[in-house]
């Protein structure tokens, strides 16, 4: 398992909803708890693309999280009319 640069943390959001991300060290994933994404780090790197992040659900230790068509958490500039 190859760390990451906790500087690189600090700066890394979700490309979908722009809000920080929680650090899955365990999982090698970065986390994002309002797209409901999980986002793979493949040899150190993440991988900061939609279509490569995992759909989070209820069994997931983040816990419960918005289906895929709720955007009522989604910041304002993300919502779809």
């Amino acid at each position: 398992m190859s760390a990451i640069d906790p500087r690189l943390l600090e700066i890394l959001v979700c490309p979908l909803t722009k809000t920080r991300l929680i650090y899955d060290e365990k999982a090698q994933e970065l986390i994002s708890d309002v797209a409901g994404l999980a986002y793979p780090i493949r040899q150190g790197i993440p991988i900061m693309l939609v279509d490569e992040a995992r759909r989070l659900t209820a069994e997931d230790p983040m816990g419960l999280l918005p289906e895929p068509n709720d955007h009522s958490k989604l910041p304002l500039s993300h919502k779809k009319e």
